[in-house]
């Protein structure tokens, strides 16, 4: 099992991939006129120092995040990934990582609604927070409640549009079942919403077996959907100068995509080679992108 407290782990190559998914989708998603549902199943805080205790801690923004933000000719679905998390902060600084509740608020329009799902008890009261200081009105409900559930209640939405994020941190096992019945439910209830799941690809089996069942949901229901993964490094476990054995981390996560914005695959075969480029930290580093329907 693999601790996952997400102020550890703010603006590292999983948050660079989920986000840079999720803006590309959003972008194409608000281009209709229609109004957009969003539901956010696992918020999180929203908004994370890069230079507080949790994050100096693990330094992952250092490998993620950073090395975009200093890198050139980025491909533009990175380079607007890049701008939307620096609009947080000032020229030249890089302190503060937006959550995907924060980058889905600034890129949605007044008419579209936001749910925020948390039922972790200290970041539902910092989302609260935090929402609380962009004055969004109701267009912004934060919702301590399981998203798992409560998600449910939302679909289909009454603009008959929606986006469903789901990115819980999979610490308990039963996660992964509880992710696939989900989007089986949510299919059910809404099959034309757009389904986007982040998952761990860690060396247990819920974790390579899941984007399998998402994929034969989508496929069963009859949708297009698009599976992309980066491996950033080796998930065997080393051992350190002084005999000890040593966690690699996260070595790898993807984004699997049900009824994706026909652009998005053509941003990701673009985007996902130079993010092995910049990110890769041993030879092991890889994407792989899959699309069906």
């Amino acid at each position: 099992m693999f601790s996952y407290r997400h102020a550890f782990h703010a603006g590292n190559h999983a948050d660079v991939l989920k986000h840079t998914v999720l803006i590309a989708t959003v972008r194409h998603l608000t281009e209709k006129d229609a109004a957009l549902m969003v539901l956010d199943t696992h918020a999180g805080a929203g908004l994370y120092r890069l230079d507080g205790d949790y994050a100096e801690t693990s330094g992952e923004a250092a490998s993620g995040i950073f090395r975009l933000a200093a890198a050139a000719d980025l491909v533009p679905a990175l380079q607007d990934y890049v701008d939307t998390v620096g609009a947080f902060n000032k020229k030249g600084s890089q302190k503060v990582y937006p959550g995907s509740p924060f980058i889905l608020q600034r890129l949605l329009r007044e008419h579209d609604k936001l749910k925020l799902f948390e039922l972790h008890p200290t970041d539902a009261r910092a989302l609260a927070g935090n929402i609380a200081q962009l004055e969004a009105g109701r267009q912004v409900a934060v919702l301590r409640e399981d998203g798992f559930e409560g998600a449910r209640k939302f679909l289909p939405p009454p603009s008959r549009r929606a986006l469903l994020l789901c990115d819980p941190s999979y610490e308990i096992k039963t996660d992964y079942a509880k992710v696939a019945a989900m989007v089986g439910d949510a299919l059910k209830r809404f099959a034309t919403g757009t389904y986007a799941v982040w998952y761990p690809l860690i060396p247990r089996p819920e974790a390579h077996d899941l984007p399998r069942k998402l994929q034969t949901l989508a496929t069963k229901a009859g949708k297009s959907w698009l599976n992309a993964s980066l491996t950033v490094k080796s998930s065997k476990l080393t051992t350190n100068a002084a005999g000890e054995t040593v966690r690699p981390g996260l070595p790898a996560s993807g984004m699997f995509i049900i009824n994706p914005p026909y652009t998005l695959k053509a941003a990701l075969q673009a985007a996902l080679p130079q993010l092995v480029e910049l990110l890769g930290q041993d030879r092991n580093a890889a994407f792989a992108l899959e699309s069906g329907g």
